[in-house]
């Protein structure tokens, strides 16, 4: 499913006070902006917002202008946030890129974009021979941690600029791609905001009106930095003066070990570290303090009904979700309240009106499920891909992220799958979501795919990929047993016929499954369907 947190933005009130680091390095320049949970390392607001104006005036100082594009490719670290800042404050577009792609991959991203400027780190040292080659039209090449072949030391070219602000700074903007789990991946283009830097944002709202965001709180952020809503969230976070913890990487008991020991009060989540963190012994799920935690904001999959019924019973009424994507042409929301009276839910329309549509774009009535769209008057483009953009358009107000759903009589929405995802097996419609919710709560389960395969009676059939906790238990016993277990549950065309074990499923770290890669082990050699 889609997930991050909306571009669009009201226009603030003209009193009020600007929303950016510059604020709080003078307000509260001793203040934490950063720490790193693993090593502890910390950078406070006047560090961030000198360090912010030294990386703009770099990107000034190779001729970028307002609008240009600049890319990087970094593993969560202490210099992440202030590289992203430098480049927003520069009225930049600016590309996060996943550390996790191959060099093909990253590549691929960096000459899409139209990158003049590209910034990457040893950790991607593997690559940068590759991606170097791939992307002649590069201008720039810094790394950031140590020295790379072809490319200039990032540190020393911004110690040796000002940390003077420009007077006539604007709001820069991201344009993030899509993590390529249907393909590959595309950006997500807005319009530049055309506004002062520290305008007010939808996120810094959304913050402030439903999580109980107010100036000083800590804000934890257990995925990579490189994904929309963790970055999105963390800047806006910051543009509130609030401490950004960032992990390393997630791994689920430091993860509670984080929220104790930094006393954070917000954070974000995918339902797999819900799941990772219920799989924990007792023992060591009561050994930490978590009463600190106020707000357990989760998005970018659906969360199986029970998993979300337990992490309430375990941390409280925390927990708000919302479903909204990139592209920023909508957004649902709902509390813990309001979730357990509609249990499922991703929530009711916050930014947009939710429609459903039929196949031939007609809207169909309440309770009946079709193509999730948002009627907003939000623009995007997917960049150097018109068709795509098209696609998900529908007459002059309606757009997807592609998803299928339906309302209730109450205006909650609930989401089935991606369309992509479906599956076809005797002219059935069969969405793999249900049996993967089912799956992913057997206490043999570490982790679960569910897809389509190819049939020669039926198109496809419908097979369970799974990863199991102990590895020994592989085999045909836990496989009659995984689908006797789901077929106790859901009707049997919707369950898997067959299971296969693997030591580990292609999951991108923000949790979302890499299914095409899946599909297209078992497709090779037919006509897939999709």
């Amino acid at each position: 499913m889609s997930d991050a947190g909306t571009q669009q933005a009201a226009q603030p009130d003209p009193e009020t006070k600007p929303e950016y680091p510059g604020r709080w390095a003078a307000e509260a320049p001793d203040r934490p902006a950063i720490v790193m949970h693993g090593s502890g390392e910390s950078m406070s607001f006047a560090e961030l917002d000198a360090e912010a104006n030294r990386i703009a005036n770099l990107f000034r100082s190779l001729g970028l202008q307002t609008g240009d594009h600049m890319a990087f490719c970094l593993e969560n670290r202490i210099e992440f946030l202030p590289l992203a800042w430098g480049a927003h404050y520069a009225g930049l577009y600016y590309t996060a890129i996943s550390s996790r792609l191959t060099a093909d991959e990253i590549a691929y991203i960096v000459d899409d974009c139209g990158a003049r400027v590209f910034v990457t780190s040893p950790y991607k040292a593997d690559a940068v021979e590759a991606v170097t080659a791939a992307t002649p039209k590069v201008e720039t090449r810094f790394s950031l941690g140590g020295p790379l072949p072809g490319h200039a030391c990032f540190e020393d070219a911004v110690a040796a600029q000002s940390a003077d602000p420009d007077p006539d700074a604007v709001e820069g903007q991201d344009m993030l791609y899509s993590s390529g789990t249907t393909g590959r991946p595309k950006g997500v283009k807005s319009p530049l905001p055309n506004a002062p830097l520290g305008r007010a944002s939808s996120i810094t709202m959304m913050a402030r009106f439903l999580f109980s965001a107010e100036e000083g709180v800590v804000y934890l952020s257990p995925a990579p930095l490189y994904h929309a809503a963790p970055l999105r969230f963390c800047l806006g976070y910051q543009r509130l003066g609030c401490t950004v913890v960032v992990m390393e990487r997630f791994d689920a008991e430091d993860a509670l070990a984080a929220i104790e020991a930094h006393g954070v009060h917000t954070s974000q989540w995918v339902p797999t570290m819900f799941v990772r963190m219920l799989k924990l012994p007792d023992e060591v799920r009561s050994r930490y303090d978590l009463s600190s935690l106020v707000t357990a904001v989760h998005a970018a999959a659906p969360c199986p009904v029970e998993v979300k019924r337990r992490m309430i019973d375990w941390w409280g009424p925390v927990l708000h979700e919302y479903y909204g994507g990139t592209e920023g042409n909508g957004l649902t929301y709902t509390d813990s309240a309001d979730w357990l009276e509609h249990p499922g839910s991703v929530g009711r329309a916050l930014l947009g009106e939710v429609v459903i549509v039929d196949d031939d774009g007609n809207e169909l009535p309440v309770g009946e499920e079709g193509g999730v769209y948002f009627r907003s008057d939000a623009k995007f483009e997917y960049h150097n891909d018109p068709e795509k953009t098209a696609d998900a358009r529908l007459g002059d107000d309606l757009s997807t992220l592609g998803d299928v759903g339906r309302l209730d009589e109450d205006g909650f929405l609930y989401l089935t799958d991606r369309k992509a995802h479906m599956i076809i097996s005797g002219g059935v419609n069969i969405y793999p979501q249900e049996a993967e919710n089912i799956l992913t709560m057997h206490p043999a389960v570490f982790d679960v795919a569910v897809i389509g395969v190819p049939n020669e009676d039926f198109g496809e059939e419908v097979k369970a990929i799974v990863q199991p906790v102990d590895p020994a238990a592989a085999g045909d016993d836990l496989a009659r047993e995984l689908i006797a277990f789901c077929r106790s549950q859901l009707a049997d065309v919707k369950c898997p016929r067959s299971v296969d074990f693997r030591d580990d499923l292609p999951r991108h770290p923000t949790g979302k499954l890499y299914k095409r890669l899946l599909k297209d082990e078992y497709w090779a050699g037919h006509q897939t369907r999709i």
